[in-house]
C-alpha cells in the first residue's frame, strides 16, 4: 500500500461500504496530549509551513477549529454487528442500490464512458464501488454520517497517540487542499476518519490521485461525480495495478473430484481443460488471463478471480468488500444472483419487503428511523431491539426474509 496504514484500515470502522461495524454509544475518551488543543496548535504551525501551508492559511483554519473529541470513542470503537458472508452481500448488494445503480449508470453513461476509456477501469466495477462507498453520493452530506473533517482530525492528530503520524500526515493533507482553493473548511464534511464525498476519499488521495475531470479548476470528490470516478478509476489503475479489458472474474461450477481448494494460479484456459466451466455450463473463453480459484463460504459459490479482483480490493484490503463491490456491479450491468447459494442464506429482500419489515418494527415501537427501503443503523438497531424481545437468535440485526415471516406472524 501506499503509506504504513492502508487508505481503508481506519474506514473499516467509519467508512460506509467498509465492514459493517457500527460503534458503540459512549462519550470521548479523555485526549492524552500533555498540551491543550491551543498549545498543540501552536506547535504544529511549523510542522504546517514547513509542508507548504502560508501562515495566513494556518491562522484563518486552526484558530477557528473547537476539536471534535468524539471521534476518540468511534476510534476505539469495536464492531458492533456480525455478519456472515451472504448477510453482508445481501445488505450491501440490495434490491435498492441494484435498481439506483441502473438508473445511474444510465444518467452518467457519458462520464462512465469517458472514465472507462481514460482509465480503463470497467464502469460497472466504478458503479459497484461507487453504490458500496456512499449510495451513489446519496449519504455524501448526511449528517447522520457525515461530519465536518478538519475538526476530527485535528482531535486526532492532537490526542490520539497510536496513529498519531498518520493523522497528522492527513490533517496536512487536509490543510494542503484548502490552501489549493479546492475546498473550504466547511465544505470538508466526511466520516469521523476523514473520508469524503461520493467515494470516500482521505486527503491523501484527494491530493495525489485526483482529477479535475470536470475542467473546473480545482478537484473535488463533492458535488458532480466526474472528479470522484476519475480520481477513484486512476487510483484503481495505479495503486491496484486494475487492467483493462479483463474481468474480475465469475462464479463457476468444478468438475468431480476437484475442489475449491485447489490452489495456485492459472491462466483461465488452463482452469477450463481442468474441466472447471461457467456456473451455468458454458465453457470457460481460452483466455490467457491468469486466475485463482476462491470460495467465500463452504458450501457456497465457488469463484475464479483474477488480478482485478485484487485492484479492487487496495481499495479496502478485505475480500468480502471486494466481491460486494464486484457483484454490485455485475447485478446493475444485468447478471443474476449466484447460482449456488450460500448455506443458510437468503435470497435478497426486495425495496417493499425492508419497508414493510420497517413499518412494522415502528408500529411494534422499535424506531426505524423511517421507511425508505433501506438499511441503515437505525433499521439494524431496531431489529436487534426486536430480536431480543421476542428471542430470536442470533440477534444480528439482519433484516431479512425470516425476520419479516415472524413480524406478519404479530409476535
Amino acid at each position: 500500500m501506499h503509506h504504513s496504514i492502508s487508505r481503508r484500515t481506519l474506514l473499516t470502522i467509519a467508512g460506509l461500504g467498509g465492514l459493517c461495524a457500527l460503534p458503540f454509544p459512549g462519550g470521548a475518551s479523555a485526549q492524552s496530549s500533555r498540551l491543550t488543543f491551543a498549545q498543540w496548535v501552536d506547535s504544529f504551525r511549523a510542522r504546517a509551513i514547513a509542508r507548504g501551508i502560508s501562515a495566513a492559511t494556518y491562522s484563518r483554519v486552526m484558530s477557528a477549529i473547537v476539536p471534535d473529541t468524539s471521534v476518540y470513542a468511534l476510534d476505539r470503537a469495536q464492531p458492533e454487528f456480525k455478519e456472515v458472508v451472504w448477510q453482508y452481500l445481501n445488505r450491501r448488494v440490495s434490491d435498492w442500490r441494484i435498481a439506483t445503480g441502473k438508473v445511474r449508470a444510465r444518467e452518467h453513461a457519458k462520464l462512465l464512458e469517458r472514465v472507462e476509456r481514460e482509465y480503463g477501469v470497467d464502469r460497472y466495477v466504478m458503479l459497484g464501488l461507487w453504490g458500496m462507498e456512499s449510495a451513489f453520493g446519496d449519504v455524501v452530506e448526511n449528517p447522520k454520517h457525515m461530519r465536518p473533517v478538519l475538526p476530527a482530525l485535528a482531535a486526532l492528530a492532537w490526542g490520539e497517540p497510536r496513529r498519531r503520524s498518520y493523522w497528522e500526515q492527513e490533517l496536512l493533507n487536509a490543510l494542503t487542499i484548502v490552501e489549493r482553493g479546492w475546498a473550504a473548511p466547511a465544505g470538508m464534511i466526511g466520516s469521523w476518519a476523514g473520508a469524503m464525498g461520493h467515494t470516500q476519499w482521505m486527503p491523501e488521495v484527494w491530493l495525489n490521485t485526483g482529477v479535475d475531470f470536470n475542467g473546473d479548476g480545482r478537484i473535488s470528490p463533492f458535488g458532480p461525480p466526474d472528479d470522484a470516478l476519475a480520481g477513484t478509476a486512476r487510483y484503481l489503475q495505479r495503486r491496484g495495478q486494475y487492467r483493462r479489458g479483463e474481468i474480475w472474474g465469475c462464479e463457476v461450477r468444478l468438475p468431480a473430484g476437484l475442489t475449491a481448494k485447489t490452489g495456485g494460479s492459472r491462466t483461465v484456459a488452463g482452469w477450463g481443460a481442468l474441466g472447471i466451466a461457467h456456473a451455468d455450463g458454458r465453457p470457460l473463453p481460452p483466455s490467457q488471463i491468469q486466475a485463482r480459484l476462491w470460495q467465500p463460504m463452504p458450501g457456497g459459490p465457488v469463484l475464479l478471480i483474477t488480478r482485478n479482483f485484487d485492484a479492487v480490493k487496495s481499495y479496502n484490503p478485505a475480500n468480502t468488500y471486494a466481491l460486494a463491490i464486484v457483484h454490485l456491479g455485475d447485478r446493475i450491468r444485468g447478471d443474476g444472483p449466484f447460482l449456488q447459494p450460500f448455506p443458510g442464506g437468503e435470497r435478497i429482500p426486495t425495496v417493499a419487503e425492508i419497508q414493510e419489515i420497517q413499518r412494522r418494527l415502528t408500529t411494534q415501537g422499535f424506531d426505524t428511523g423511517g421507511t425508505d427501503g433501506r438499511v441503515g443503523r437505525d433499521t439494524m438497531l431496531a431489529i436487534r431491539g426486536y430480536q431480543h424481545k421476542v428471542g430470536l437468535q442470533p440477534a444480528d440485526g439482519y433484516a431479512g426474509l425470516k425476520l419479516l415471516a415472524r413480524l406478519r406472524q404479530g409476535g
